[in-house]
């Protein structure tokens, strides 16, 4: 046999074994050129002004460069020592360790640049579908077309040459410092294989499920009125240490100390479906509670952004409702006489021939002590020291301008509640409140919030506006204090009649000037920019999220591989023993639900306290979007461990 046939014979065996990996290749090049060829695209000049397209599809592709090259170093890094034993058979006939390197190098030059011009012919096939989608998502209006960038190619080309260079670097070590006996016995010390549950692994187990909970515990709090100030970025820091340190102990004490205690209750009974799957968990996961870690936080780190992106998307509409009440807002800035005034876009609206609506409300600042109906520490009847020592500046209306509520003389109401300041500070339902001017003092009952939004978060800053009767309000404003007199003195809503007027509307609002000054705002122009964003957001952490599910599988699914050929002699002894295929295939199934699962699961709960934590700062809801997400991501991990219980099946077979 000449080296020719040596080198096509050890390809056409890897291609069989390493097939996922070649698959996970193509599939990186193909998602890093289609990424580069959308920066160079004439198309996205348009909209990198409005979406910033450029500048984050170029921080995606060094993400996607970062996660390629971390799984391709890892992966060579397995295969190597999977070849100990050819490696060693060829130094036994006398092959030197440099004809032995190029032998490898011919090998993966075939292998790894035939991959790369497929994912590069595969990537520029998709990029017009993933320009599509792009601009699906951020709604921006233009034709996607089929582009191909030389610039993308050589980029594409250089980065991914770079990455060969460094795996001929590893191989080369690695060839260099092992002796023939080492090679021998790569594999078998590869995994460390503990024989019996010891006190300190117990203590490892309990302390790893503690931190756990301690960290989605304190994520619980961590923007309640409990948690403020300096105390933030230290609670930050201490979930993140807790919930990783806890993982790490979790997959290094806790799964063996969990599943000793399920062997013991078989006292030492253990079928055949025992033996594969919970003894194999036990001395396995150990040795690989460092990898298990990183994959279940990047994990946990991909479900909550992308969850949180869709969140934002999924409630841009609902959002853009509460901050924005009207279809048009229009203030009137008390020292700004050339701002344009209500009556200008109304008149044009009227010679456009398109029906509206409005109201108008007349604006006062006052000094508010809420002392008595806010308590930030939780306690309904605590008050904080915050309101105790000083006033709080709020906008007052009348309720003249609002048909839902009729105050009192004596009554204060509250509108305009927005959903963050409602996780941070705890109104109390009823109380005493008082409202200065320069020099005068009303004290006021505080009857509550009543669910109407009626001006924009702008505007009063997302905190609540007080409504008062008339009367109250005419007093108000005839003692106006200076020192907090507001920056806008009146507030026009617009509202058109028909939907269907609504982008002509909202033309005419920013050829006129209106959108340039502060307060200004459009509802469609809020959705839509919103949609922009974050559709560009959600495009780029869907992408780098795929492309981490798919290089963590197979790195999990390369270490099943292992540990089957490790395994396969135990498999014969179970044939011979009278075990069948079907027998030892559902052990294997329960194995790979452990094996996938539990990495799974956490990456999936850690992530859920993480969004539940903060969601409302990104939108309106919370559930349908991450279960949403979730599902995706749990259908699409599930392949790979599918695709282990295929291999283990063909390896049993081949047991016997």
């Amino acid at each position: 046999m000449n080296i020719k046939q040596l080198i096509y014979r050890n390809l056409k065996k890897n291609i069989q074994h390493y097939f996922l990996y070649i698959f996970a290749l193509i599939f990186s090049v193909a998602l890093y050129f289609a990424f580069v060829t959308l920066q160079y695209d004439p198309a996205m000049d348009d909209a990198a002004g409005t979406v910033r397209g450029a500048a984050g599809l170029k921080a995606a592709s060094v993400l996607l460069i970062a996660i390629v090259s971390v799984f391709l170093l890892y992966a060579n890094t397995l295969f190597i020592k999977r070849r100990g034993k050819e490696i060693g058979l060829f130094q036994l006939i006398g092959m030197t360790k440099g004809a032995i390197f190029r032998i490898l190098s011919v090998e993966n030059i075939i292998l790894y640049f035939g991959s790369v011009v497929i994912g590069v012919f595969l990537g520029f096939s998709v990029s017009k579908l993933l320009m599509m989608m792009l601009f699906r998502l951020t709604g921006v209006e233009d034709v996607a077309s089929l582009h191909f960038s030389p610039e993308a190619l050589v980029q594409t080309v250089l980065v991914f040459t770079v990455i060969y260079v460094l795996l001929m670097i590893m191989n080369a070590v690695f060839i260099k410092r092992q002796t023939i006996l080492a090679l021998f016995r790569v594999t078998s010390t590869a995994q460390l294989k503990i024989k019996r549950m010891s006190i300190w692994q117990a203590v490892i187990g309990i302390l790893g499920i503690a931190m756990i909970l301690f960290g989605y515990y304190l994520s619980s709090k961590l923007f309640s009125s409990d948690v403020l100030g300096t105390q933030l970025f230290l609670v930050m820091i201490t979930i993140l240490f807790s919930t990783i340190l806890g993982t790490y102990f979790f997959y290094k004490g806790s799964v063996s100390f969990i599943f000793n205690l399920l062997r013991k209750r078989k006292g030492g009974y253990l079928n055949v479906n025992d033996v594969l799957s919970l003894s194999s968990i036990m001395f396995r996961m150990k040795s690989n509670s460092f990898l298990l870690t990183v994959i279940t936080t990047a994990s946990a780190l991909a479900i909550g952004l992308l969850s949180l992106s869709y969140i934002s998307y999924y409630s841009a509409e609902k959002t853009a409702e509460e901050n924005i009440p009207d279809d048009f807002g229009i203030p009137n800035p008390v020292s700004a006489e050339e701002a344009p005034q209500p009556d200008m876009f109304m008149k044009a609206l009227d010679e456009a021939g398109i029906e509206y609506t409005s109201h108008h409300l007349d604006l006062q600042q006052s000094m508010a002590n809420l002392s008595d109906v806010i308590a930030l520490s939780g306690d309904e009847d605590a008050s904080t020291s915050m309101f105790n020592s000083e006033e709080t500046p709020m906008i007052v209306i009348s309720d003249e301008g609002i048909e839902e509520l009729d105050a009192e003389e004596s009554e204060v109401w509250f509108v305009n509640k927005a959903e963050i300041l409602d996780k941070i500070i705890r109104f109390k339902d009823q109380g005493e409140l008082s409202l200065s001017g320069e020099s005068t003092t009303h004290d006021l009952e505080f009857k509550g919030f009543k669910d109407i939004n009626i001006l924009p978060a702008r505007l009063n800053g997302a905190f609540p506006v007080a409504v008062v009767d008339q009367l109250i309000y005419e007093q108000l404003a005839a003692d106006t204090n200076p020192d907090i007199s507001s920056e806008f003195s009146k507030y026009t809503g617009v509202n058109i009649k028909d939907n269907r007027h609504i982008e002509q509307a909202d033309e005419m609002f920013h050829d006129m000037g209106f959108a340039k000054w502060a307060g200004y705002e459009s509802q469609y122009a809020a959705i839509q920019d919103q949609k922009m964003n974050v559709g560009l957001t959600m495009f780029i952490v869907g992408f780098l999220g795929l492309a981490f599910l798919i290089t963590s599988g197979c790195i999990l699914y390369f270490k099943q591989m292992d540990e089957s050929e490790d395994e396969k002699p135990n498999y014969t002894i179970l044939r011979k023993l009278g075990f069948t295929q079907a027998d030892l295939i559902k052990g294997i199934s329960i194995k790979q639900i452990f094996n996938f699962g539990i990495p799974l699961i956490i990456g999936l709960s850690h992530s859920y306290f993480a969004v539940k934590s903060g969601w409302f700062f990104f939108g309106t809801e919370m559930v349908t979007p991450m279960i949403i997400v979730m599902l995706i991501y749990t259908g699409l991990y599930s392949i790979f461990g599918m695709l282990s219980v295929l291999y283990y099946k063909r390896v049993i077979r081949e047991a016997l």
